[in-house]
């Protein structure tokens, strides 16, 4: 048997398969909270409970009225947009321009009312979300067993997040949308309609948790508490970013992802641990982060 470190080989990439997993969702999540921080200076914590309604989302598409997961991927984001742009507009627009701490306590909050909405009707046990058949069963590589659904989970995690960083740093809309966050004023005065700017780039950033939630409901438990487990792990992958920033967000995701899944092969007790002790080392060394801009 083939061992690395005096581990079976086979068990050593699949804990490295389980961190590229879970850095998959890691850089989904943060993406969407560097896009709003970094555009809107909006500190989204219901962005773990978007996640969370992305997979509830379709599990009562699929309960309720037979849409099944191919739909539903496109459904789940546009539905959990459209509601980040109803909140956006009757609620979040009414913060900018104030202290960043406003921002985190409405979305605190309303993070609170959305998990106990589905915990009051759905209970905290969780609701299985079946493997669509054509993304079932496996691939046997030779020295690991491959799941299907989870090697679709990372290559559609990366065309997301490397399509959704193109669209914003590489396209004529991304430049209107980063400077009508630096210069509303001037943007304003060339005709752009801001305002509308502004709701798109949060109703982005909740389509963003959207979708990753539909593409976790069937590896994870549908529950109301998917997000709340995973929010404050995200929050310190965009801090290590750096944050606002849209690539850090996305690199570091992966490697954070790697980094716990190496730590649970190697050091099991620390895998819960190890991404908020890699940002306290970063944060000392570079208090901006990896990929942020020194003030």
């Amino acid at each position: 048997m083939t061992m690395i470190f005096g581990i079976p080989l086979q068990a050593f990439l699949g804990q490295l398969l389980v961190g590229l997993i879970n850095g998959s969702f890691y850089a989904m999540l943060s993406l969407g909270l560097a896009i709003i921080f970094g555009m809107l200076q909006i500190i989204n914590f219901a962005h773990g409970a978007q996640y969370m309604l992305g997979a509830f989302v379709g599990y009562l598409l699929l309960v309720n009225f037979g849409i099944g997961y191919w739909p539903a991927l496109i459904l789940v984001p546009v539905l959990v947009g459209l509601f980040g742009m109803v909140l956006e507009r009757l609620a979040i627009s009414r913060l900018y321009g104030v202290d960043p701490l406003y921002g985190l306590l409405f979305t605190f909050g309303l993070a609170l009312v959305l998990e106990g909405v589905f915990r009051y009707y759905y209970g905290v046990s969780g609701n299985p979300y079946s493997v669509p058949p054509l993304l079932s069963g496996g691939v046997n590589l030779g020295f690991m067993f491959l799941p299907v659904y989870r090697g679709w989970v990372v290559v559609a995690s990366l065309i997301v997040c490397f399509g959704t960083w193109a669209l914003i740093e590489k396209t004529r809309l991304g430049s209107y949308l980063r400077a009508a966050t630096e210069n509303p004023q001037l943007v304003q005065a060339f005709g752009v309609n801001v305002p509308l700017l502004l709701t798109l780039t949060y109703g982005l950033g909740s389509a963003l948790a959207g979708l990753a939630g539909i593409l976790a409901a069937p590896v994870y438990q549908v529950s109301p508490l998917m997000g709340s487990d995973l929010i404050i792990v995200v929050f310190a992958v965009v801090v290590v970013g750096g944050m606002g920033s849209i690539l850090g967000a996305i690199v570091t995701g992966y490697a954070l992802g790697l980094a716990e899944g190496l730590t649970k092969v190697f050091y099991p007790e620390a895998s819960n641990l190890v991404v908020f002790v890699i940002m306290v080392v970063v944060l000392l060394v570079r208090p901006a982060g990896l990929f942020g801009r020194d003030a």
